[in-house]
């Protein structure tokens, strides 16, 4: 796994909670909860094609289709 995705996996974390902190304390709730939610579309966005290529790598290892 690169460094570099790792680093922005953070970034989106820390983007996600300040602005949830924000949100939560002036009674925007709903909307703290849909900006975790998009963080959490964001991350799994990012992971997806590092999947792929992990999976890639097993099927290659192990001789599979």
């Amino acid at each position: 796994m690169e460094l570099d995705l790792l680093f922005k996996i953070a970034a989106v974390g820390i983007i996600a909670a300040v602005l949830n902190l924000i949100l939560k304390k002036t009674d925007h709730d709903e909307q703290a909860v849909m900006i975790n939610v998009a963080g959490l579309i964001i991350v799994l966005m990012m992971i997806i094609p590092a999947l792929e290529e992990l999976f890639d790598t097993i099927k290659d290892v192990f001789g599979l289709w």
